[in-house]
């Protein structure tokens, strides 16, 4: 059958039918889970992922993974509790947060990771230090512990895959985490013989090495692992998930799956119709791989799934940034807004938020609207900065030894002058940055506490000690410099309800029989907030463990 030819519902679209257990839809870290949880279980299973490289956006992310109470914690002598962690997300869940799956993923989680460390390639290791994202609410952790990396995984191990795995524009190669400024690695990185050691296996960290790890557990398990394989509607039988029809190069096909369908698509922040339908504010740009265009979404709503946390998304500020070939990529600003001699204002040339606060939570100052003229506030935007910051930490992947400003920096002699380019009222940015100056020297943000937590300082200038220094610091060396800030997204979070073993439910509240989701497809279990470094990889991991270990004990039909 042609692609373009459509199949009726519950009908396969093709004489040839493919068969397994358990089929999982996606291959980022959810969907590898999933399918490794399922086939421990007994289950034969097929990966199906709609792009032509398998990892998702998992694989271009920094690869942290966020657990409470993880098993690695005693080891560095940081004690967690159950109790904390949920009190932790309940003192930031708005009564957004469902408790029953808040409860499963704190519950899970040391769980699926000692499955995972004994069961897969997978290892974790705590990057010590690295705070939660809201560290001072009851319960959160200052001092880190609950986010943890992979080591480095040899893609040499994987054969033909290794060039299979996709790579986002962000990727730093072979390096980790607890290696970059972020993770307050050396700063002179690392060393150039063991970069060179390190390409011999082609060795990679962050997304990529837990992706990887996932990956090779799979392929020693024989799972089927399928690309350019996009699924496009869920086959019923009597009410009871039984399949997906998939389109591929060579046409539609049917894929029976005798134990049910995991949904691990993404979520659905580059389908603009479904963002203006569903998300609260502003998403000008997506860091995702630009196949999350909400598939997974729109099948488990033609079957009367229920839907939960669709207004909200994984908010990170931006900046459009070319590479060598002229293609712009969505930068996000993390580390470089928390550094010191750097803000951010408004088009009334005015500050309007701690620029060093967690990006998810950055989110909600792109969403405040004008009552009376109904426009956004802070958009647009600019991060601005001075000639010292740029020689010290440069911005995206510009450093000053590589010549001239790039002509995506506006730069300026002057504030006057660099208010005139922007088009904001000089007086009022000449008077921002004076009062910001006057309260660097003060060592204190009294406007918007920057500084106070202990994210705003880990995030800034470990080099630089002393309260708020890391983060603290004057704009007063010409020239100057701005870049236009974007509201954008790692990815959406709504999607449709699930219990606490992960199978989405109907708007009556009943399980649909033989369908799960995990991951950014789902309603995720973290509400409106997020809990820390890898607070979105952590709960998806968790919730397709408790997926693949769920429909592996189902009765096949």
């Amino acid at each position: 059958m042609s692609p373009d030819v459509e199949s009726k519902p519950g009908e396969p679209a093709t004489d040839g039918v493919d068969e397994f257990d358990v089929v999982v839809l996606g291959s980022g870290a959810a969907a590898l889970t999933a399918a490794l949880a399922a086939h421990n279980g007994g289950s034969s299973v097929a990966v199906l992922e709609k792009a032509d490289r398998l990892g998702g956006t998992s694989a271009w992310s920094g690869g942290m993974v966020w657990i409470p109470n993880n098993p690695h914690m005693p080891e560095i002598g940081v004690p967690d509790s159950r109790d904390e962690a949920l009190t932790y997300l309940g003192s930031l869940s708005q009564g957004l947060i469902e408790p029953t799956l808040a409860e499963a993923f704190v519950d899970a989680g040391p769980e699926m990771v000692r499955w995972v460390e004994a069961e897969t390639p997978v290892k974790f290791q705590i990057i010590e230090g690295f705070p939660d994202y809201h560290p001072e609410q009851p319960g959160g952790k200052p001092g880190g512990g609950r986010s943890m990396e992979c080591p480095l995984f040899p893609f040499d191990t994987l054969g033909e895959w290794a060039d299979r795995v996709t790579v986002g524009p962000q990727y730093s190669g072979a390096i980790m985490i607890s290696e970059t400024p972020l993770g307050h690695g050396p700063p002179d990185g690392v060393p150039e013989a063991e970069a060179a050691r390190r390409a011999e296996h082609d060795e990679r960290g962050s997304g990529q090495a837990l992706i990887g790890a996932l990956l090779k557990g799979c392929l020693d398990r024989g799972v089927d692992l399928r690309t350019d394989a996009r699924a496009v509607e869920l086959v019923m039988d009597d009410r009871r998930v039984v399949g997906v029809v998939v389109e591929t190069p060579a046409g539609r096909t049917t894929v029976q799956a005798r134990q049910g369908v995991v949904l691990a698509t993404g979520g659905f922040e580059w389908d603009p119709e479904l963002v203006r339908s569903f998300i609260r504010g502003p998403l000008e740009r997506s860091v995702s791989v630009p196949t999350n265009t909400g598939d997974g979404l729109k099948m488990a709503m033609r079957i009367g799934a229920a839907l939960g946390n669709m207004r909200e998304a994984w908010w990170a500020p931006t900046i459009d940034v070319p590479d060598d070939d002229g293609h712009v990529h969505s930068w996000m600003v993390n580390g470089e807004r928390s550094r010191p001699h750097t803000i951010m204002v408004n088009r009334f040339g005015k500050r309007f938020t701690n620029e060093a606060t967690n990006y998810n939570a950055f989110g909600a100052a792109f969403h405040n609207i004008d009552v009376t003229t109904a426009e956004y506030t802070n958009l647009p935007c600019w991060v601005v900065f001075d000639r010292f910051f740029l020689e010290r930490y440069g911005l995206a992947s510009y450093r000053v030894d590589q010549g001239e400003v790039p002509a995506w920096m506006i730069e300026a002699p002057t504030l006057s002058a660099l208010a005139e380019r922007l088009g904001i009222p000089d007086h009022a940015f000449e008077d921002t940055v004076e009062r910001w100056n006057k309260h660097v020297a003060d060592g204190e943000d009294p406007d918007f506490g920057r500084g106070r937590s202990a994210h705003d300082n880990w995030w800034g200038d470990s080099a630089l000690t002393g309260p708020g220094r890391a983060t603290l610091g004057p704009i007063d060396t010409p020239p100057f410099y701005a870049v236009e800030a974007h509201s954008g997204t790692l990815g959406t979070k709504g999607g449709p309800r699930t219990t606490p073993d992960a199978q989405v439910i109907d708007v009556d509240g009943d399980p649909i029989d033989g369908l799960y989701a995990a991951g950014n497809v789902m309603a995720s279990a973290m509400g409106m907030t997020y809990g820390g470094a890898g607070g979105t990889l952590g709960p998806g991991m968790v919730f397709g463990y408790l997926a693949g270990r769920h429909i592996a004990g189902r009765p096949r039909r």
